[in-house]
């Protein structure tokens, strides 16, 4: 295959001239970028032209690419549904708490097991590492929650899933590239240990901290597995559990479909669409005001200098 030749124009400036292959290349490339933009942002557009669409058409399958006779009625709907601004709030809650907690734990840990002058600090990291890999369970952990009186508990919740290993390592790894002249011009000037971390590391952390606490802030919202099992109390239950049970009574009901007339302007289906909806637009609100720091964060964080 033919190389790109680097020539000369009249005005000395050198031209690139690509190679047949390399534009294939590069085409093909700029196709596939495109096909898996279309595959990760085509469901989300579904869900939303589906909860403005009449629910006889998405049934049958009629809702493909836009809306058929579009209506706002689901939208009017799900926010009359029972528990919803409770639910709501809940998570609003559990995400904020939750990822203060997660931080909090996750950089002083990353702190600690990033100081080489730490005793026993391999001991101590491989002992972090390892519960990436191996756990418990999730019936243990259930049993560990229920023995500790933590069933149907807020705290379970916030506190119960404090630090992700993982996230934890990114930190760790960030922290080690900060150059240890800083840390002993500040011991030289008679700062302790936890004001080097608080004014020092912290400050110089930004990106990573940004990052991953995006990545906490999702789990968080996301999260329903854990707060279904833990939590009975309709008052307690996040955004995301709410949707599981509305998506389990559609399943149960059988004949909702039958029901359903050209003249319908909702159904369940249509309402679980458009809290769909309301539940992605807090993330995607949230992400673009941390956005720029989210690819040199996830770069720093994962390199060792």
């Amino acid at each position: 295959m033919k190389h790109a030749v680097n020539t000369k124009d009249k005005g000395g400036s050198i031209a690139k001239i690509e190679s047949r292959g390399e534009k294939i290349f590069d085409i093909s490339v700029k196709i596939l970028g495109v096909v898996l933009i279309f595959l990760c942002l085509y469901p989300i557009y579904y869900v939303f032209i589906a909860s403005i669409s009449r629910p006889l058409y998405v049934e049958n399958g009629q809702v493909m690419f836009t809306p058929v006779l579009a209506t706002l009625e689901s939208y009017r709907e799900a926010f009359q549904t029972p528990w919803l601004w409770t639910s709501f709030g809940n998570s609003i809650f559990y995400t904020l708490c939750g990822v203060m907690v997660n931080m909090f734990f996750s950089t002083t840990m990353a702190y600690a097991l990033s100081r080489p002058r730490l005793i026993f600090r391999k001991f101590f990291t491989l002992l972090a590492v390892f519960t990436m890999w191996f756990s418990a369970g999730i019936i243990p952990m259930y049993m560990t929650f229920r023995d500790f009186d933590l069933l149907d508990t807020r705290i379970a919740i916030i506190f119960g899933f404090s630090i992700s290993t993982y996230n934890m390592i990114i930190l760790k790894s960030f922290f080690e590239q900060v150059p240890a002249s800083l840390e002993e011009a500040a011991f030289i000037d008679g700062a302790s240990d936890f004001r080097i971390f608080a004014q020092v590391y912290l400050p110089l952390s930004k990106p990573s901290l940004a990052t991953v606490a995006l990545f906490y802030a999702v789990n968080r919202w996301n999260g329903y597995f854990w707060p279904m099992n833990l939590l009975t109390s309709d008052e307690k239950v996040p955004l995301q559990v709410l949707l599981k049970k509305l998506l389990v009574d559609r399943t149960a009901n059988e004949m909702e479909s039958a029901i359903i007339t050209a003249q319908s302007l909702t159904s369940q289906t249509t309402v679980i669409y458009a809290l769909i909806i309301l539940a992605i637009i807090p993330m995607a609100i949230a992400y673009p005001f941390i956005q720029k720091y989210f690819k040199s964060g996830i770069t720093l964080g994962a390199n060792k200098g």
